[in-house]
């Protein structure tokens, strides 16, 4: 079942995708169930983040061929940071490059959707706090993670996380083709299976650090074939069994 969050009439709400439309479940802000209301025409929505979340937890070198691109030891633990909510991007959207950086890489990332409160989840019940999966992109500013030492500049700034283009509930994501093409030309292409720390483990490892709560998103890492973007170019990430998410990088913003 592919779960979206999308805009009609004026309205925002949240639905089931189909080939035929949306189907309404509930709208924003109360939230109330609208599931006899009739479908609505795929042209008539227009598709949103999937998910509103408190916090984006992200890992870092999580990918064997990633490691291996950059001769890198592998870690004997998840190596964490946060992306703030500011950083969400719509389907199709704008990435604003900002001023203060020139160097903004991309880095395509099956994201976990979480459904439910997780706190001190065992991996073996982790599937249990799930909602689904979608694509992600860490846009990452490459400078200034090196100049500070430190990752939180160079991952927040706004439109800095696209993620989309719905929720995929019935995925199994230990195994799935993961690719990115800038200017449509393929950079990255890889599987989930090359993770170094899988999606079960990654829930139950944070879930021991940091309630995790419905809405929350982690990103689970990156394979190989990181690259830089320019203004004016277009990005499209596809992950089997999910889908595709694509986005531009605008201009420079007034960061």
């Amino acid at each position: 079942m592919r779960l979206v969050r999308f805009i009609a009439n004026g309205c925002c709400g949240y639905g089931v995708y189909g080939e035929d439309g949306v189907q309404p479940l509930s709208w924003e802000p109360f939230d109330y169930l609208v599931s006899t209301i009739e479908l609505i025409e795929l042209e008539s929505a227009r598709l949103l983040a999937p998910m509103v979340p408190s916090k984006i937890v992200a890992v870092g070198l999580n990918y064997r061929d990633h490691a291996e691109e950059f001769s890198l030891e592998i870690p004997d633990e998840p190596i964490l940071f946060l992306k703030a909510p500011n950083t969400v991007l719509d389907p199709g959207g704008e990435v604003i490059y900002p001023r203060q950086s020139s160097r903004v890489d991309y880095e395509a990332e099956l994201a976990v959707a979480i459904g439910a409160q997780a706190r001190a989840v065992r991996e073996e019940e982790a599937a249990g706090y799930i909602l689904g999966y979608t694509c992600g992109l860490d846009m990452t500013a490459r400078d200034l993670q090196l100049k500070d030492g430190q990752w939180t500049r160079a991952k927040n700034f706004d439109t800095f996380c696209p993620l989309g283009p719905w929720v995929e509930t019935d995925v199994d994501p230990s195994d799935l083709e993961i690719t990115l093409r800038l200017n449509g030309e393929e950079r990255q292409s890889s599987r989930t299976s090359q993770l170094i720390f899988g999606v079960p483990h990654l829930v139950s490892f944070i879930s021991r650090i940091m309630t995790l709560t419905p809405g929350d998103v982690i990103m689970t890492g990156t394979p190989s074939g990181v690259g830089e973007v320019k203004p004016g170019d277009s990005i499209e990430m596809s992950i089997e069994g999910i889908g595709s998410l694509g986005c531009t990088i605008g201009g420079a913003g007034t960061a």
